[in-house]
């Protein structure tokens, strides 16, 4: 099998250099690979030039429209069987190529999606990060697991789709806002069969602090909606536990003030859930700072997504004009 692997850039030179480098290291060789920057001020050319020796790899540069259909323009150049697409901000194991190929002989699938995980390199934060997107504790721990809710959807930073899909399907109709979920959904729609493989995961860096973390979330509870938009059956209830969760803790906190016997109880529950984050991230990650630092990102990760899945629930579906 041979892949063709797409990574749409924007102004993160850094990123790819570090990617392309991880992409070197490969025990399975037939593959090329796409970069499509997608309207950048600082542009990668040169950085991803000096991997032509190494690599099969071309660089394409267009005007920015998003990473949605900048995965389109890679789509229609590839040469693959399977197109593997990945967001810039990821490191790719050594094996990767080979546990998808590997998997994909024993299983037929017509798209698939892969976890992530945290790499050592990785700063405290972006490794607490990692764990409130991929702990059992937060809404992350239905991401990327055999025990994910309904129709499995893979995410656009570690994700595969056939030729044959896509010649069928077409590309990403949406550019932002959800548009891998979207891409996945109409994808099953046309009798294509989607699975997780388990042991082909990346480590994603994600953001590289905490506010940068929120905007990303905060984006994502707005995705959510944008999927309800186009999929209204696509909507379930586990999608509404942040916001759920969100409101809780405003209670609790404006409790305090309006009926404190009360809010013992509710602080007490709030602080038990924490201590629960606190002690399972020290588990895994093996560091106190990483542990403390899991809170916040815990906290971030469930009010940021849900405050953005309030805010469009609102203005898109409660009070919309469409």
């Amino acid at each position: 099998m041979f892949f063709s692997i797409i990574i749409p850039l924007y102004n993160r030179p850094q990123e790819i250099d570090e990617l392309l480098y991880t992409l070197t290291k490969q025990t399975y060789t037939r593959f090329e690979v796409l970069v499509i920057e997608d309207g950048s001020v600082q542009d990668a050319k040169a950085i991803v030039a000096s991997y032509a020796d190494r690599l099969d790899v071309k660089y394409y540069f267009k005007e920015n429209a998003g990473q949605g259909f900048a995965r389109n323009y890679a789509f229609e150049r590839a040469s693959g069987d399977y197109f593997i697409i990945f967001d810039s901000d990821i490191l790719v194991p050594a094996d990767y190529l080979e546990i998808v190929s590997n998997y994909l002989q024993a299983h037929q699938l017509d798209a698939y999606g892969g976890p992530d995980a945290a790499h050592e390199s990785f700063t405290p934060v972006q490794k607490a990060i990692s764990y409130a997107m991929t702990s059992p504790f937060t809404t992350g721990g239905i991401r990327g697991n055999k025990k994910h809710v309904g129709q499995f959807h893979p995410r656009s930073f570690n994700m595969g789709v056939s030729r044959r899909a896509w010649e069928k399907v077409g590309g990403f109709i949406l550019t932002r806002l959800g548009e891998d979920i979207e891409y996945s959904i109409r994808i099953h729609e046309n009798g294509f069969k989607i699975g997780l493989i388990p042991e082909a995961k990346v480590y994603h860096k994600r953001r590289t602090s905490f506010s940068q973390f929120y905007k990303q979330l905060h984006f994502f509870g707005r995705a959510r909606i944008n999927i309800y938009k186009h999929f209204p059956k696509e909507l379930k209830l586990v999608h509404f536990f942040p916001a759920i969760a969100t409101v809780g803790m405003i209670g609790t906190f404006l409790m305090n003030f309006i009926y404190p016997p009360l809010a013992y109880m509710l602080d007490f529950l709030v602080l038990l859930y924490f201590m629960l984050i606190f002690f399972h991230s020290w588990s895994v990650n093996k560091s106190l700072k990483v542990a403390f630092l899991s809170i916040i990102s815990s906290f971030i990760q469930l009010t940021a997504y849900g405050l953005g899945f309030i805010q469009d629930l609102f203005k898109r579906v409660l009070f919309s004009r469409e």
